[in-house]
């Protein structure tokens, strides 16, 4: 199972980018205070999505749902890395019908795993 689900503030305005498959995704950069006092970012991208993905502010607080993936391309002749989140939605956590909505979505996605069958 993977499934995530973060609350933080976006460090800047969320930036478009088309793939070379024509695919388009919004990348944005979450930082989240964490109660032990260190403060973590984290990429977000969220792969063909709505129109209203783009007219986020940064410093707007929002709620992230979706999942982490590690992906690998070549930079410089070698290969690296990156570990980011896709985003399945993200909603401005003031709008607390839609992050409802959106955890209880997240949530569906973690049913428990069924026993194998004999």
């Amino acid at each position: 199972m993977n499934v995530v689900m973060l609350q933080g503030t976006l460090l800047r305005a969320p930036e478009m980018r088309v793939l070379k498959s024509g695919h388009q995704f919004v990348a944005y950069e979450l930082r989240i205070e964490r109660s032990d006092g260190p403060v973590d970012t984290v990429p977000v991208v969220w792969v063909d999505a709505p129109a209203r993905a783009l007219t986020l502010e940064a410093g707007a607080s929002v709620v992230v749902t979706g999942r982490v993936r590690r992906r690998f391309f070549r930079a410089a002749g070698a290969t690296a890395s990156r570990t980011e989140v896709v985003a399945t939605e993200v909603v401005l956590a003031r709008q607390r019908k839609r992050v409802q909505a959106a955890l209880e979505r997240a949530r569906a996605g973690m049913a428990a795993p069924t026993e194998p069958q004999p």
